[in-house]
């Protein structure tokens, strides 16, 4: 997915929506141009919605067309809107790795995953939209394992707090999907009413 100049893009969206531009320094960017310049006009109910609908596409990585497809889904599907969404999108292969702290970015995690480095039940997936279902066992391929993208990963995991609904194995790297993605609204850069509410005008 083309994304262009992710600070100018975060900057635009309020939202430090790209792993890089989540750091100390952009913060400080960020507040001595909204000081400076101050914000833009006034956007309209449409305007707000359509913002949060691209700060939420960009915090997954996805395309237009892929987030789209999880909001149709969502809204098809019965019970919460707003959890079905959030369960589609963490329930991603690529999300996963990044969640268990294989990687510190999205788009590390979407190589590591098209590059066949990892395994789904014993399975190669190339797929990083692949969705995980309850009692599925992520690994790392044995072929994988020396190579230098995780050269450190024993350090990092060391550190690593996976969210409730996943588990992990330090020493095997081994994670296991214990149940749903449960999200709290409060750690999202986004509000799932306001994406809703755009694809339901």
């Amino acid at each position: 997915m083309q994304i262009g100049p992710r600070y100018k893009k975060a900057r635009y969206l309020g939202a430090p929506v790209f792993s890089k531009t989540q750091t100390q320094k952009f913060a400080l960017r960020s507040e001595v141009k909204t000081k400076t310049k101050g914000r833009r006009g006034n956007k309209s109910e449409f305007g707000r919605q359509m913002l949060e609908k691209q700060k939420a596409r960009y915090s997954y990585g996805v395309s237009a067309g892929q987030f789209s497809k999880y909001v149709k889904g969502a809204l098809a599907t019965t019970g919460d809107n707003a959890k079905n969404l959030l369960n589609s999108l963490e329930s991603r292969l690529d999300n996963v790795v990044l969640r268990a702290g294989f990687t510190t970015s999205r788009s590390a995690a979407r190589q590591m995953v098209s590059h066949g480095h990892i395994l789904v039940n014993g399975k190669k997936v190339t797929i990083p939209s692949f969705e995980v279902s309850v009692g599925d066992k992520i690994t790392i391929r044995e072929g994988s394992k020396n190579k230098p993208l995780f050269t450190k990963l024993d350090e990092t995991l060391k550190t690593v707090k996976v969210p409730a609904w996943i588990s992990l194995n330090v020493e095997t790297k081994e994670i296991k999907v214990e149940g749903i993605p449960a999200v709290d609204a409060t750690e999202l850069l986004f509000d799932v009413k306001s994406v809703l509410e755009f694809y339901t005008r």
